[in-house]
């Protein structure tokens, strides 16, 4: 049986994030107050009290530019919340965010679209499909509510 693996930012990446996002600006570090941020460094709800930003981050670019892939027109940014500081990273175990309806969206080789699903719980099943058709190189997991990226998924 194959696993999939939910896949946080880079820790290379995040280091350049903390200096400056996918759009060029500064991070603006606060504490948050209330807790509940989905944090794609470690792939977690951020807890009341920690130090995190929330910057653009160009998920799809920053795999292209390791792939030689040219995503065109599907190459976007969006916001992401991580850490101020460098942490511990994500738990290597299940499928993070599955407490909401998810879109999975499958990217080819070349960076471009092939289609999305919207799945009730992510998990092996949903990534097994996505991951049916051979020309799915990776897949992006979304959320419903705002679009938002959460976290990559290649295949096995």
């Amino acid at each position: 049986m194959t696993t999939y693996e939910a896949l946080p930012i880079e820790p290379t990446a995040l280091e350049e994030l903390r200096t400056a996002d996918d759009a060029g600006r500064p991070p603006v570090p606060f504490t948050d107050e209330e807790g509940g941020a989905p944090l794609r460094c470690c792939l977690r709800r951020s807890e009341a009290g920690e130090r995190i930003t929330l910057l653009s981050y160009a998920p799809l670019r920053r795999w292209a530019a390791g792939t030689g892939a040219n995503p065109g027109a599907y190459d976007e940014q969006g916001p992401v919340f991580i850490h101020v500081d460098e942490c511990a990273g994500p738990d290597p175990e299940g499928h993070p965010f599955a407490d909401a309806h998810r879109t999975i969206r499958r990217y080819s080789g070349d960076g471009h679209i092939l289609g999305g699903q919207l799945v009730g719980t992510v998990g092996e099943t949903a990534l097994r499909n996505a991951f049916d058709d051979p020309s799915v190189a990776l897949v992006h997991v979304r959320a419903v509510e705002y679009g938002c990226f959460l976290y990559e998924v290649r295949r096995p």
